[in-house]
This record gives C-alpha cells, structure tokens and sequence, in this order.
C-alpha cells in the first residue's frame, strides 16, 4: 500500500537533493523506493529546482506542484 509522503519527508528529500545525493541515497534513510524519490522530484521541479513546500501544499490540494 502506497503512503504519501509527509512534510517531513519532502523537507529531507530537498536537502539531501541539495547536498547533490543520488537517488537510492536519499531513498535509504527514508525507507523509501528509489523510484517514490525519483517521481516525486519529477513532479516538482519548479524554476528553481525541487521545492519541498510547493509539493506539500500541492499534495493536501490534490495538485501537481
């Protein structure tokens, strides 16, 4: 069963992003798939790169970010 990513999630996945980890690194210390972190920082690239904020407001709305 899928579960969403929490805020506190997306605020880890941005800073481990930043630090310039790959994916399956970000994936380990989340206990997540490599593909979850994969799509979720598809989903939200912004102008700016992955913005962790943008996505979680986004995903309580139910949109992309």
């Amino acid at each position: 069963m899928y579960k969403h990513l929490s805020q506190e999630e997306r605020y880890r996945i941005y800073s481990l992003f930043k630090a310039r980890q790959s994916i399956s690194a970000i994936a380990r210390p989340l206990g997540r798939h490599p593909g979850n972190i994969s799509r979720e920082l598809r989903r939200g690239p912004g102008q700016w790169g992955y913005r962790a904020e943008k996505c979680q407001m986004a995903s309580a709305s139910h949109d992309d970010c």
